[in-house]
């Protein structure tokens, strides 16, 4: 909830109070993902021979300092100041900026958010690699799956709640502690709203659970009695290291125990598979909003309502589906991994449907369309705007009568607006083409250009969106049973360092680069960036459509191919041992292993 919830819908908040470029919010967000790959392997190998109920309340008093430590800007960096509303259109007079490089004692604050994330991704490691595996401890095989599958579509539906609570608390103004009336409205550009109202909560959430933690004892009732009828279906390999019964009891034990479990074949075919799987679910977690605002031509909070609409509930559908398929059939640890390889090629079957969902864009003036015929493509400037001196980095678009968006009343030529109307009305604008002059009145209902984007005229939307759901469902669906497959064929004692390992690779492999391939790609297909001032190029206004549905199936599709080649080979190479060779589970020799797609869930959203 705090760390892809809370934390991903404040960001723009946060970029706008504390004067941040996007590219160090962006490091806020990588600080949880490089707190959990420096101490995984350490916490998983250390906790694992520990009580791992109370890691849990370790991880539980960390989250809860590390969400107070992110709200604490908030209360030292003093009252928001909000400037007067800047009017762009064409008669009002421009302050001339000066490009000067302002410093500003807020930017220390970024080290304050650093710190905070550091201390989620401290509390985030023994969730997911102890706690997975306890859980795994404490049941029978059979019902292992719907169990973890239970508990990795909380850190889904976590991150809604997140996204929730926290667009209903950014309603609320920045400074409502201070209880002072204010003169500006939620729809105002220079409203700023209470973001860090939730953490606080999040805090004395996360604290109330320290003690519950605490009190469970450090194997659950049964738990032995369990173990003994649980029979070993490790890998088996002659290239494994078997080892005596004490082994793992000291750290110097740490590098052979991990050499072990990356010489087991199949766990490392597994881990690679999620890894390329993270890479492109962190990213559609991230971009998908974008992706269905530009190519849909919706509002960014309709697209990422939407976005949210499909992946959550698809993602938490999948990892249940999964969970209760391979806990029905009871399913052997090689059959298990069959299921994955299945829906893995499912889900890359359905991912063409970009190919499918691609849609024109709409006519731009100075992009695509020229101003009535005058004027030059990539150029928005025309002569009939050039005497109104707009500004390049204020970006309001507007969409005329005539079925043309205009990047600002500005570049529209309007002159007179009437505000009390929603959406926003303009008149008397040069570069649209009119016939007679307009004068608004209280009655009138005619206007030359309104607030917002054009609609668009593509009705793919519903298509793609079934359809995306359902590459969801069978994407997610692969989750549980392969976190299963791994705890199956590794060593009982090894486990959590296993889950560990496969944690770390799949932020190194997936979590973390897979936001930035998106990002880079997306950005290769932009037709109209934002230039301020100084000449510096900001974020980027307008996409070209088809070719940004072309580069994400590119991208996707070469993602899905790898997951299914690994998932392949790990059924190709995967050796049962020998019929009638039951082995009890607490008697294994060498190691075990967790695969998870949690672990890229922790992180998806930017994530969701």
């Amino acid at each position: 909830m705090v760390v892809n919830g809370l934390v991903n819908i404040s960001i723009s908040t946060i970029e706008k109070r504390y004067e941040l470029k996007s590219s160090l919010t962006g490091l806020i967000s990588s600080s949880y993902d490089i707190a959990f790959c420096l101490l995984s392997l350490f916490v998983s190998f250390i906790g694992e021979r520990g009580h791992q109920p109370r890691w849990l309340a370790f991880a539980s008093f960390m989250i809860g300092l590390g969400a107070l430590v992110y709200s604490l800007p908030k209360f030292f960096s003093g009252k928001y100041q909000f400037g007067s509303l800047f009017e762009d259109t064409c008669l009002t007079p421009k302050n001339k900026t000066s490009c000067t490089a302002s410093s500003s004692s807020l930017f220390y604050y970024l080290y304050v958010f650093i710190l905070g994330q550091l201390l989620l991704g401290t509390g985030g490691t023994p969730l997911y690699t102890l706690g997975t595996a306890f859980i795994d401890d404490s049941v029978p095989t059979h019902k292992s799956s719907l169990y973890i599958g239970i508990g990795y579509s909380m850190s889904i539906l976590g991150p809604a709640l997140g996204y929730v609570l926290g667009g209903q608390l950014l309603a609320m103004y920045i400074d409502v502690d201070l209880g002072q009336s204010i003169d500006i409205a939620e729809d105002d550009p220079r409203w700023l709203g209470a973001w860090w109202i939730g953490f606080l909560m999040s805090w004395i959430f996360a604290w109330s659970l320290i003690i519950p933690f605490s009190c469970f004892p450090k194997h659950l009732p049964g738990t032995a009695e369990i173990q003994d009828g649980k029979t070993s279906q490790i890998h088996q390999s002659n290239s494994l290291q078997h080892t005596d019964g004490n082994f793992g009891q000291s750290f110097k034990d740490f590098p052979a125990a991990l050499k072990n479990l990356m010489r087991n074949t199949v766990f490392m075919c597994l881990v690679l598979s999620t890894c390329s799987e993270a890479l492109v679910t962190t990213g559609f977690a991230t971009f998908l909003p974008k992706f269905i605002e530009n190519q849909f031509g919706l509002s960014s909070s309709s697209a990422a309502t939407l976005a949210g609409t499909v992946l959550i509930p698809g993602a938490a559908l999948g990892q249940i589906l999964g969970g209760i398929l391979v806990s029905k059939f009871k399913m052997t640890c090689k059959n298990i991994m069959k299921f994955a390889l299945l829906t893995s090629i499912t889900a890359l079957a359905l991912t063409f449907v970009f190919v499918y969902a691609n849609c024109e864009n709409e006519p731009f003036a100075g992009v695509s369309e020229s101003y009535n015929g005058t004027g030059e493509l990539g150029n928005l400037t025309a002569p009939c705007n050039a005497n109104c001196n707009c500004l390049r980095s204020y970006y309001y678009p507007i969409c005329g009568g005539n079925g043309i968006q205009y990047f600002s009343p500005c570049y529209a030529g309007c002159t007179n607006s009437v505000s009390k109307r929603h959406p926003k009305v303009y008149y008397n604008c040069s570069c649209i083409e009119r016939k007679t002059e307009v004068t608004p009145t209280p009655s009138s209902f005619s206007f030359e250009a309104q607030a917002g984007k054009c609609s668009s005229q593509c009705k793919n939307l519903p298509v793609f969106l079934g359809i995306f759901f359902a590459a969801i469902v069978f994407t997610f669906m692969a989750g549980t049973p392969i976190t299963v497959s791994i705890l199956r064929c590794v060593n009982q004692k090894q486990r959590s360092l296993a889950l560990g390992i496969q944690c770390m690779l799949l932020r190194l492999l997936g979590t973390i680069p897979g936001p930035i391939i998106f990002g880079i790609t997306i950005d290769s297909t932009c037709v109209l960036w934002d230039i301020n001032e100084c000449g510096i190029k900001g974020a980027c206004w307008i996409y070209n459509n088809i070719k940004m549905a072309y580069m994400l199936v590119a991208i996707s599709v070469t993602c899905k191919i790898i997951t299914v080649f690994f998932n392949g080979l790990a059924v190709f190479l995967y050796k049962p041992p020998p019929l009638g060779t039951d082995v009890p589970f607490q008697n294994q020799n060498s190691v075990v292993t967790t695969v998870s797609l949690e672990c890229d869930l922790s992180k998806a959203g930017h994530d969701g």
